[in-house]
C-alpha cells in the first residue's frame, strides 16, 4: 500500500440502529479514516474489494458476529488469508458470541479486540484508536500525519527509534 492511500474503517452489522449507532460514535475519526458499512458478509466482501482495487485500504474491521448469511467470525477469519486485508485489525463487537466462537475467532481470525453490545462509546473509541495506531505502525512509514488522531505517545516513540519523522 502506498503512503497516500485511504485507510478506511468498516463496521459490519446488520441492525440499522446498532450500525447508526457505531457509525456515530466513529465520527471523530471520520475525517482521517473514511467509515464505510456492510449489513452482511457477502456486502462486506465487495466493499473490501472495490476499497483495494481503487488503492485503498481497510485498516480496521469492527464486525458483528450474527449476520445473514456468512457470519462475522467467519469473515473475519476469510480476511486473514487474502493479501489486501491480512494486515487489517479485527474487532468482534457483539452481543451473541458464545465462548466457543470467541476462541474460534481469536485462534483462527487473529482477533485483537473483543467489544460486547451495549457498549460504551469512551471504549469504543479507545479501542479504534488503539487499533489505528497499531495498523499505522505496521503499515506506514509516515506517522506524523497521524499524530492529531491516534496515540500519540507510541506514535512520538515509533518516531523517535526509528530515527527519523519519515523515511520516504
Amino acid at each position: 500500500m502506498t503512503e497516500s492511500s485511504n485507510i478506511y474503517i468498516l463496521v459490519i452489522e446488520d441492525e440499522p440502529d446498532v450500525l447508526d449507532a457505531l457509525v456515530r460514535d466513529l465520527e471523530s475519526f471520520e475525517d482521517m479514516f473514511p467509515v464505510e458499512m456492510a449489513e452482511d458478509a457477502e456486502e462486506a466482501e465487495q466493499l473490501i474489494e472495490s476499497i483495494c482495487e481503487d488503492g485503498h485500504e481497510v485498516g480496521l474491521a469492527l464486525c458483528d458476529h450474527v449476520l445473514p448469511g456468512k457470519n462475522g467470525v467467519d469473515l473475519l477469519i476469510e480476511m486473514t488469508k487474502w493479501e489486501n486485508t491480512k494486515q487489517t485489525r479485527k474487532v468482534l463487537v457483539t452481543g451473541q458470541a458464545g465462548l466457543e466462537d470467541t476462541v474460534k475467532a481469536v485462534n483462527e481470525a487473529g482477533l485483537h479486540h473483543y467489544i460486547a453490545k451495549p457498549w460504551d462509546k469512551e471504549q469504543l473509541e479507545a479501542v479504534v484508536k488503539k487499533q489505528l495506531t497499531e495498523y499505522v505502525l505496521r503499515t506506514r512509514k509516515d506517522l506524523l500525519s497521524f499524530m492529531s488522531k491516534l496515540d500519540q505517545e507510541r506514535l512520538a516513540d515509533a518516531i523517535h527509534d526509528r530515527g527519523s519523522i519519515s523515511d520516504s
